[in-house]
């Protein structure tokens, strides 16, 4: 992680089945949402209760976007570990636009209230990655 990159770390569901791209050149680009929501313990009804969902936008790369695709589903339970990134762009019209987005370095199953099996991945790995804001992207749609 460079110096002045803000790291965070999420705890949350997957909104829905990780979408899987490969870019011209031929890398895998995962694309996926973590809704995370805290729970507080209302002492009046004493109950837990759910609070508001947050929402973040994350993209993996390479081997890792590969086994995101291959190992997570919708409703997943994660613990994902990434960089805050701002993206900025301008659409057809010339409106400036531009949003948060995580991307993701480590991620993985929560084991609080589920089981893993983890199996060895059998592809060569490659330490290098991309960087999804340094892609050519089209219109409206940013990289993630």
């Amino acid at each position: 992680m460079a110096m002045g990159e803000t790291p965070i770390t999420i705890i949350g569901n997957l909104t829905s089945d990780p979408e899987l791209k490969f870019t011209d050149s031929g890398h895998a680009l995962a694309k996926f949402t973590v809704a995370s929501t805290p729970r507080v313990f209302d002492r009046e009804s004493n109950q837990w209760k759910d609070g508001t969902a947050t929402f973040f936008r994350c993209a993996a790369w390479r081997q890792l976007a590969e086994h995101i695709a291959d190992s997570l589903t919708k409703g997943s339970r994660v613990v994902l570990s990434g960089r805050m990134r701002q993206h900025n762009w301008q659409t057809p019209e010339g409106e400036n636009r531009s949003m948060l987005a995580v991307e993701t370095d480590d991620i993985g199953p929560s084991l609080r209230f589920a089981t893993a099996t983890p199996t060895k991945a059998t592809k060569q790995q490659n330490a290098t990655g991309d960087d999804a804001w340094s892609q050519p992207q089209a219109g409206n749609e940013p990289p993630f």
